[in-house]
């Protein structure tokens, strides 16, 4: 997926989508293939004579600053930000603008601005959970990275997977009852779920992105118990099985 520069941060929801439009005019770097004219009616500079452009990176869980720059795509912007912190690149989930937070407001999308600071998500807790799909509707929307990572975005209130406490926006989906899904696009990944038997139990093994310390709290707040039910949860791989629920409605889309 091409990447565009844009001259000032815009609050444009086609800007914070990551995977609904991919075709852009111009690419960071300057390797767009349109001819363009600037103001003055000449042609853009040969690319050898363009400004780098240097963006500043963290790890969203916590690391130094880095500085990248030279990519021109998803892929690329990737591969730069693994080089920086000494990682491999398939370790990384997705990135989100000027805030380390799991914010899917914030998600990467076809376009960066100079004043844009990129958080990287890496790999972290790996989960295997059952769930009971009590209607045809798992009430989950999903996305992908545009390097072969599906992770869910949305979990709507009261669906069969809010039920499901261990399961989390900004998880990454890895398998579907066994079947290892990585390469697949976000619209595949729904459409996986979408066929699944209904009355039956399937299971998902998940990727969460790694978090820091103040991030590690519970989509469901006010249990007091919660933190011991989480230690179980990790000691045992997340092996979570879970009732059917009262009141199931949402799309998996």
């Amino acid at each position: 997926m091409p990447l565009g520069l844009r001259k000032k941060k815009t609050k444009s929801r086609e800007n914070s989508t990551l995977v609904e439009n991919e075709e852009f005019g111009g690419h960071v770097g300057g390797s767009g293939q349109k001819s363009v004219v600037n103001g003055a009616g000449l042609p853009p500079p040969p690319v050898s004579l363009r400004p780098k452009l240097v963006f500043h990176t963290q790890l969203a869980h916590g690391s130094p600053t880095g500085r990248i720059e030279g990519f021109t795509n998803v892929k690329e912007l990737y591969a730069k930000i693994a080089e920086a912190f000494n990682l491999s690149t398939p370790e990384i989930l997705f990135c989100t603008l000027n805030t380390h937070k799991i914010d899917m407001e914030k998600l990467l999308g076809g376009q960066i601005g100079l004043e844009d600071f990129i958080f990287a998500h890496v790999k972290g807790l790996k989960k295997e959970v059952e769930v009971y799909k009590a209607e045809d509707a798992l009430g989950l929307t999903i996305t992908d990275n545009g390097a072969g990572y599906a992770f869910i975005k949305r979990i709507k209130e009261g669906s069969v997977v809010d039920a499901v406490k261990v399961i989390c926006v900004g998880d990454h989906i890895e398998c579907i009852n066994g079947k290892n899904i990585v390469g697949s696009r976000h619209y595949e990944v729904a459409r996986m779920l979408k066929d699944l038997p209904r009355d039956q139990t399937f299971t998902l093994k998940l990727v969460e992105p790694m978090k820091a310390f103040e991030m590690l709290e519970p989509r469901s707040k006010g249990r007091e118990t919660w933190w011991g039910e989480q230690d179980r949860h990790r000691q045992r791989n997340a092996e979570v099985a879970v009732e059917r629920p009262r009141d199931c409605r949402g799309n998996a889309n």
